[in-house]
């Protein structure tokens, strides 16, 4: 499932730093068609991998722990909203789904390999919870009211019984953007339209007084949101929880070598598909704010900040408090050289991120050819540069690694 945001940064909330130092040199292209040297591939086969392998697993585990952590303190909120609709339980909420937000999207680097995310049942077809979780875009009249429209969405609608199950059965069945589940379906009950390119949605908080209105449709309706939301990121942390019967038991029990294989596509996919063309060209190209990753809330920015911090966690080995043996430590021993360039790639994207104008629709209202926009393409090259890393790696380890298109 592809996503799209479009989130929007409270000013006066405090989010993150980033390191600002420029990096002088930048990582020389890799041709597809470059050969690796046999003696390369050859030290791989005296390599233990599976350290590397189950190291991996302790990080999307203790990823997925936090990201569910996070959301109860967010669902804890948003209860505390609706007891007491003001505008501060309001601001409170909203501030507690921009922070909810910062470990899920380190996450994202786990998906595109059909793991618990994103598998596909060949069966029964049945998928992974992440179009519940992060779908995008989203066509917000599908749920509520929109500007011109009072009676638009599900909450308006008198037929249409509130009921998680009724929410889940009316779920991007006809179209993909009529998406009534995750993290957007969320920021945009509690910000609403965006129709301001310096701040995000303006949504009042009298929407969720009870008794008025549709009201308590709209409070029973984000209270079910929320709660799906916090079941489907605690399936995935039982998913990948050690000494259980789960997604990791097998995962750590696979052939490492397609182990690894997964795990670079997953970081070149996020890299050059997600980020570099959907999530970043898309928007620059159609100059819509419907078209940013996190648009009702203004903080798409944040989305690339933590979808790159995903990617540098994996192969660093580093996640918060949690610090494992990287990917890095197995690629110095087979080519420094490469080794290096990954490392300078990651921390040239970061560079070119940190130079991104916020809030993200101020770029995107920008004339083409600004240094706005100029900024943003500079972030897509670096996007795409690791990208190919990854894919050299992929010949030097001895495995694939693709990048794939939703």
């Amino acid at each position: 499932m592809l996503q799209r945001f479009c989130l929007a940064i409270a000013p006066a909330i405090a989010l993150f730093a980033m390191g600002t130092s420029l990096v002088e040199a930048k990582p020389k292209p890799i041709s597809q068609g470059e050969q690796i040297p046999p003696l390369e591939i050859a030290a791989l086969k005296s390599v233990d991998l599976s350290p590397y392998i189950n190291s991996y697993a302790d990080l999307v585990y203790q990823n997925y722990r936090d990201s569910h952590k996070q959301a109860i303190v967010m669902q804890q909120a948003i209860a505390q909203f609706l007891a007491r609709p003001n505008a501060s339980t309001h601001r409170a909420a909203q501030e507690a789904w921009i922070m909810a937000r910062q470990s899920y999207l380190q996450t994202e680097a786990f998906r595109f390999y059909e793991g618990p995310i994103d598998f596909v049942d060949p069966d029964t077809g049945e998928e992974g919870p992440e179009g519940r979780i992060n779908a995008w875009p989203m066509n917000e009249a599908f749920i509520d009211y929109v500007r011109g429209k009072a009676n638009a969405g599900l909450i308006n609608n008198p037929e249409f019984a509130v009921s998680i199950e009724e929410i889940l059965e009316n779920d991007q069945v006809t179209d993909e953007a009529d998406v009534t589940t995750g993290w957007h379906a969320i920021e945009f009950l509690l910000w609403g339209q965006d129709f301001n390119d310096r701040g995000p949605g303006q949504r009042s908080f009298q929407d969720f007084i009870a008794n008025q209105g549709n009201n308590n449709r709209r409070r029973q309706y984000l209270t079910l949101v929320t709660e799906q939301l916090v079941n489907d990121l605690a399936f995935l942390e039982r998913e990948w929880k050690p000494n259980a019967n789960n997604y990791r038991a097998r995962f750590v029990k696979r052939d490492p070598k397609a182990a690894l294989g997964d795990i670079f596509t997953a970081l070149a996919t996020l890299s050059a598909f997600e980020m570099a063309s959907e999530r970043m060209a898309v928007a620059l190209d159609s100059g819509s704010q419907e078209d940013e990753h996190s648009c009702f809330s203004d903080t798409t920015y944040q989305d690339f900040v933590f979808n790159a911090k995903g990617i540098k966690n994996v192969y660093l080995g580093d996640y918060g408090p949690y610090y494992g043996r990287g990917f890095d430590e197995l690629v110095a021993q087979v080519d420094p050289v490469l080794n290096q360039q990954i490392i300078l790639a990651l921390s040239n994207t970061e560079v070119a991120i940190d130079n991104i104008h916020r809030p993200f629709d101020r770029v995107l209202a920008s004339p083409t050819g600004s240094s706005e926009r100029e900024d943003v393409e500079m972030a897509i090259t670096a996007f795409e540069d690791q990208a190919e890393l990854f894919q050299k790696l992929g010949g030097v380890l001895g495995i694939d690694v693709e990048i794939l298109a939703e």
